[in-house]
């Protein structure tokens, strides 16, 4: 990942996190690195008044017109997620949360670096006024589990342990906004326990990454896993952003650019990375858990990626199957498929067959026509021939009788 710089106020404390936009060393063994950062200070006074460009895509009426996720319980593995944000504090399940790192508390609400309650908005964030901001599912229920902190201290075992704890809280989706590019195999302690997620039929999404400036494909982890919805970022004009990890892991994209999301405390602050494309995409699985309850999790997934808005027919390294578009996701058919794939082609034209041109007459009519044709000729010859005689016989007349 390619980091910048990101400092945090909280009760005094202030702390760096890695984002898209600097060098980072590359992470120790099993280190797990958050996916986005920006400057923010928070708490916020500050309200986003308006409604953030992600979300002015979106025909919120037609997209909860079935669901607004109510009853779908959703694991947050990060940073932690804080309750004490009033747009979360109602979302938050603090009695099945989890802090897995030495000294942080005991319920994963502490959130010293604002991405966990960042990635925890744009899932499940209530409505509130003066701000146009909300979740994607504003009333699905948050786990949070706190894994890492400013310090990038996740390590591939403590993830391992929080995914195995949102199985226990029944969780239906998890969200990871985490990834290490250090090559892990399925049968890695973090291979085996999203093997085990996947096994309890639970939808795994987690960010791409942010390495990917060069453009060249790298596979990233936890992503990068069988059954893991892999998430892109894109920017306002459905392109991959660029620092947005390619691969052919990759399923969706979803916006990651300038995104509005709940800080700790209060209020709001923008942000980037592909750490905000994914949570983007578990709300959308959020309410697709709620609206089809019978289907498989690899079915909301392939439904995700078959209706995602596509740049080209099929799946490419950049974007995945395209851009998650919520609304067409919830308003399909109920029917649900296994798989995602490419488009038919459109039908080709076939040239039209000749026009047959025949006369406006019966045949009929066209057997009367043309007897009165041959009558008007034979009258016409009689008329010559007796003309003919009657000159004959004229001429001789005159001449008189021939000398013998």
């Amino acid at each position: 990942m390619t980091p910048y710089r990101k400092t945090v106020l909280l009760t005094a404390a202030v702390a760096a996190l890695a984002g898209p936009q600097a060098a980072y060393a590359d992470p120790g063994a099993g280190d797990l690195r958050r996916d986005g950062g920006g400057v923010c200070t928070f708490p916020m006074k500050k309200q986003f008044e308006g409604r953030p460009w992600p979300l002015q895509r979106v025909l919120l009426d037609e997209l909860w017109q079935d669901t607004r996720g109510k009853g779908v319980r959703v694991a947050v593995i990060d940073t932690g997620v804080d309750d004490t944000n009033p747009q979360l504090t109602s979302a938050v399940d603090a009695s099945a949360g989890a802090d897995l790192l030495p000294g942080g508390g005991t319920d994963g609400t502490v959130d010293q670096v604002g991405h966990g309650t960042k990635v925890a908005g744009i899932i499940a964030a209530r409505p509130r006024g003066g701000t146009g901001f909300v979740g994607l599912a504003p009333e699905a229920t948050i786990i949070p589990i706190r894994q890492n902190d400013e310090k990038n201290s996740g390590k591939d075992t403590t993830m391992a342990a929080a995914i195995d704890h949102a199985i226990a809280k029944g969780a239906e989706v998890i969200n990871i906004s985490q990834d290490t590019t250090r090559p892990l195999t399925e049968d890695s302690v973090l291979g085996r326990a999203v093997a085990r997620a996947v096994g309890r039929d639970i939808v795994v999404v987690a960010s791409a990454g942010n390495d990917g400036m060069d453009g060249r494909p790298k596979r990233t982890y936890p992503a990068a896993f069988d059954g893991v919805l892999a998430v892109a970022a894109s920017d306002r004009n459905n392109e991959r952003a660029p620092f947005s990890q390619a691969g052919r892991f990759v399923g969706v994209a979803a916006p990651g650019v300038d995104i509005v999301s709940t800080v700790p405390g209060n209020g709001q602050c923008t942000d980037n990375g592909t750490s905000f494309s994914a949570p983007y995409v578990t709300g959308v699985a959020a309410l697709m858990r709620a609206k089809y309850p019978a289907w498989t999790a690899a079915q909301i997934v392939a439904r995700i990626e078959q209706t995602a808005e596509r740049s080209v027919n099929g799946h490419d390294d950049f974007v995945g199957w395209g851009v998650a578009d919520p609304v067409r996701a919830l308003s399909g058919d109920d029917a649900p498929q296994d798989a995602p794939h490419p488009d038919p082609p459109p039908a080709r034209a076939q040239a039209p067959e000749p026009a047959h041109l025949s006369g406006s007459r019966t045949p009929q009519e066209r057997s009367k026509r043309y007897a009165a044709y041959a009558l008007a000729a034979a009258a016409v010859l009689v008329g010559v021939v007796a003309g003919t005689a009657t000159v004959a016989r004229d001429i001789r007349r005159r001449r008189g009788p021939r000398a013998r």
